[in-house]
């Protein structure tokens, strides 16, 4: 499988990402309806998976995005900062000061324990981003002279609103009339959808998006709910993978989209909030590619496992070009995300590359 990324001299960038990035707050093991304190973190869909390629693999990476200009965006500057990700591209707009102009996201998030499920309460309307228009995020310099070999962006900053749905598809035209490659996590979420036209506006962005990606990344509910395309007789458990039905489903897809270079989803069997099977596909030149499996996974925190599975994959296939090495590199930092607290990999390259090739939890000394 070839990409034709970008050569060394003509970018600035190796990947970047276009989202929403909130302030999640955090109460630990407690709940947050009970909660006295929270830990403060920075995350993101979109955000996440550029601060891996950069945390965990070592790439050069910037966040497109916008905040409010007050003390709780200066907070969300300083948290990216932390994490090694490039915050010049971030545009800053001017707010009334109790939020009715334009305000900064919150997201609070507890990570669940056995029979209690994670849960998530956000807070995010008429965010800075959700107003940003393509000329306040400067793409056309962006990609047009600064150079960027990667974008990442998905359907749930494109759900944020009106605008967000049209910066989004312009973002990605600008990117690819200059030569980036383009990957997209569909991350379809009704809640935020409802609002803007539903389901049927959904379909409508996600497909004209679509027209502009190659790297398109979501599950079976995804692919139906945004793009109309469903496995035929899946099991609702994912007990038996029903490869056929995927790589059916898949054909379909990249039929209708012949710009799709490859397609890849994560499957997750739900056993309790912290043990969860664990494993991902990968379809590439008409193939479907399977990862390594991790049955039983234990779990400190999901949120963000999804995101760092993109960064793996993206990672992969941006140095190896090998579908296979690609999804494992996916399967295992998304494994690996999810053994500690936070939206975002604590991981490094080699932890996910001694995963990838066996290594066990033994200590290290």
């Amino acid at each position: 499988m070839e990409f034709h990324l970008k050569p060394e001299g003509t970018y600035k960038y190796d990947a970047v990402s276009l989202g929403e990035i909130m302030l999640r707050l955090d109460p630990g093991e407690g709940r947050i309806r009970t909660a006295r304190s929270f830990r403060a973190w920075e995350g993101g869909g979109e955000y996440n998976v550029v601060r891996g390629l950069h945390k965990c693999f070592g790439m050069n990476t910037g966040v497109i995005t916008a905040f409010a200009d007050n003390e709780v965006g200066k907070l969300m500057k300083d948290l990216i900062e932390q994490g090694g990700v490039d915050t010049d591209l971030i545009y800053w707009k001017k707010t009334d000061g109790i939020g009715r102009t334009c305000r900064n996201g919150l997201n609070f998030t507890e990570r669940g324990f056995g029979i209690r499920g994670a849960l998530g309460c956000s807070d995010r309307a008429n965010t800075a981003i959700s107003q940003a228009t393509p000329e306040e995020l400067n793409l056309e310099y962006i990609f047009g002279e600064l150079g960027v070999r990667w974008l990442h962006t998905g359907g749930i900053y494109a759900a944020l609103s009106e605008q967000s749905c049209q910066t989004v598809i312009e973002a990605c035209k600008i990117a690819k009339k200059y030569g980036t490659m383009i990957s997209y996590d569909l991350n379809y979420r009704p809640s935020m959808w409802s609002a803007i036209g539903g389901i049927e506006k959904a379909r409508e962005v996600n497909r004209e998006v679509a027209k502009y990606v190659d790297v398109m990344i979501g599950n079976e509910e995804d692919f139906t709910a945004c793009l109309g395309f469903a496995v035929e007789g899946n099991d609702e458990n994912l007990k038996e993978l029903n490869l056929e039905g995927y790589r059916k489903m898949i054909q379909e897809a990249a039929k209708t989209y012949p710009n799709f270079k490859a397609v890849a989803t994560t499957l997750r069997t739900v056993k309790t909030a912290t043990v969860n099977d664990w494993r991902a596909i990968c379809w590439a030149d008409g193939e479907i590619f399977q990862s390594k499996e991790y049955p039983a996974l234990e779990i400190m925190d999901r949120v963000g496992g999804g995101d760092s599975f993109a960064s793996g994959l993206i990672y992969g296939l941006m140095t190896t070009g090998d579908a296979l090495q690609a999804v494992n590199y996916g399967a295992a930092h998304g494994a690996l995300a999810m053994t500690t607290p936070g939206d975002t990999s604590m991981a490094s390259k080699e932890e996910v590359e001694a995963i990838m090739g066996g290594k066990g939890a033994r200590v290290k000394r």
